[in-house]
Parts: structure tokens; C-alpha cells; sequence
């Protein structure tokens, strides 16, 4: 290429417009088999959007037996009140060493309701996030993202949000469920919850810090599902009755309740 064209070439190339970044999603933040950004709706709504390498996988907020649950620290925001991460329904998903982890595969959008401190401010949310991400062996992944929250306009991630929240687990009371827990032994329960649809139910039990209950599978009893509850590890502080957040999930349900375990 003589000098002629070089230059003209560089004339063009120096004004033809960039194109405009996403203002609805930072810039992606890339990590071991991941990478993630922050997502907003324009309704003052957010989300953290995670995408994993075929294969990979990332954790719930109680991993299971094994894995590390995500965290994410919103305290170096501008103009935020609360930010307050929900977490759609997990899967139940078998690891290499024979071990269950509860998590998410290829993608998983986590919902941030974000309360502003004042009006009329702009509202940026700075986000320092930690998971891991597992595949034949598990890596640690970090990112540091920022957005601005564009407000009063419907973005291209709205349809996202809005996926996401319906997947996330709706808080019921134990009593409004029509959930029955009784004592089998000193370690171990019977929980039945009502089956709203022939499929039953996978549950994911969360027990006190430093305590273990593992859920036997579930077993159909007329228009119930029923599981065995034991406790393989006690609660760090032996406080009782142990209070547990059981959540639901199915094809037709996404349900969380808390409840505590008769003695």
C-alpha cells in the first residue's frame, strides 16, 4: 500500500462512528470458562448475567455438598440504598467425584432490586463479584463491573429480567403451603408438601450455618410428596430447633418457606 492510500484509508476508518455501547448492560468482565456484566431494564430494575463454557457450571447460594456459593458486594455503589440480589431456582446437577451441587448451567440471570437513596440522582451500582466456576476441576472468577441505571425508557434486557424474577422461588408461609413435618428420631423428619401437578417436586433444604440435612428423593403419597429429612452435620452454635428455608421446584412451581424442625 503506497503513502497515498495508507492516508486515506486512515481518514475513513477515523471518521466512521463507534458503535454505541450497550447504556442498558456494562462491558462484559471476563473470567475462567465465564464471563458476566451487569444488566439493566430501565425501570430502575438490574440483574448480574453470568454466561458459562459448555459444560461448566456456577453455584446457588447453598452449593450442596460441595461447590462455593456466589457473593456480590454492592457497597462502592453511588446513590444506592439497597441492593438486594434474588436467585432463580437451581438445578440439582451431578458432580465427576459422585457428590450433588445445586446450581446453573450455560446462563443464569441473578435479579438486583435496587432502592435509590435520592431522587432525582443518578444511580450507578458497582458490583464486586466472586463465584466459581467447575467443570473437570473448579476455578475461582472475579469480576468488577459498573452501570449506570438508565431510567423511564424499556431496555433490550427487560424480556431477560423479567424471565428471570418469574423463575426465582415466591416466599410462601409453611401454614399457607399445606406443608406437614414430623419427627422421625432425634435426627431425622418427614416433610410432605401438596403436589399441584403430577410431576413432584425436587427440594433443596437450607439449614442453619455449619449444619447439614440431606433430602432423600421424593415419594408420591396420593396428592402429596413426601421426603425424608437427616441431619448429617449439627448447626455450629447447637441452637434448636433447628429453623430450615426449603425451596420447591418443578414444572409447575418455584416455592421457598421456612419452618422449624420438631424435636
Amino acid at each position: 500500500m503506497n503513502g497515498a492510500c495508507a492516508l486515506v484509508l486512515a481518514a475513513i476508518v477515523a471518521s466512521t462512528p463507534a458503535l454505541a455501547a450497550d447504556p442498558f448492560a456494562s462491558d462484559w468482565a471476563v473470567a475462567a470458562k465465564s464471563r458476566a456484566r451487569l444488566i439493566a431494564d430501565g425501570a430502575g430494575g438490574a440483574g448480574i448475567e453470568i454466561e458459562l463454557a459448555p459444560g461448566a457450571i456456577t453455584y446457588w447460594r447453598d452449593p450442596g455438598e460441595s461447590g462455593v456459593p456466589p457473593t456480590f458486594d454492592f457497597s462502592a455503589s453511588q446513590n444506592v440504598a439497597s441492593a438486594e440480589v434474588d436467585f432463580p431456582a437451581p438445578t440439582r446437577i451431578a458432580e465427576p467425584d459422585g457428590t450433588s451441587a445445586n446450581g446453573y448451567r450455560e446462563r443464569v440471570v441473578f435479579p438486583v432490586r435496587v432502592t435509590g437513596a435520592e431522587a432525582g440522582r443518578p444511580t450507578v451500582l458497582r458490583l464486586n463479584a466472586s463465584y466459581a466456576v467447575c467443570e473437570k476441576i473448579c476455578l475461582p472468577a472475579r469480576a468488577a463491573l459498573s452501570l449506570e441505571l438508565p431510567s423511564g425508557v424499556s431496555g433490550s434486557h427487560a424480556a431477560a429480567l423479567a424471565a428471570a424474577r418469574d423463575l426465582t422461588p415466591k416466599k410462601r408461609a409453611f401454614s399457607e403451603l399445606g406443608g406437614q413435618v414430623k419427627a422421625l428420631g432425634a435426627n431425622a423428619w418427614r416433610l410432605c408438601v401438596p403436589t399441584p401437578g403430577a410431576e413432584a417436586p425436587t427440594l433443596f433444604v437450607e439449614a442453619p450455618r455449619g449444619a447439614w440435612i440431606e433430602a432423600g428423593p421424593a415419594r408420591a403419597e396420593a396428592d402429596r410428596a413426601c421426603f425424608a429429612l437427616t441431619l448429617r452435620e449439627p448447626p455450629t452454635d447447637a441452637q434448636a430447633p433447628l429453623k430450615v428455608t426449603a425451596t420447591l421446584t418443578g414444572a409447575e412451581r418455584a416455592e421457598e418457606t421456612s419452618f422449624e424442625l420438631p424435636r
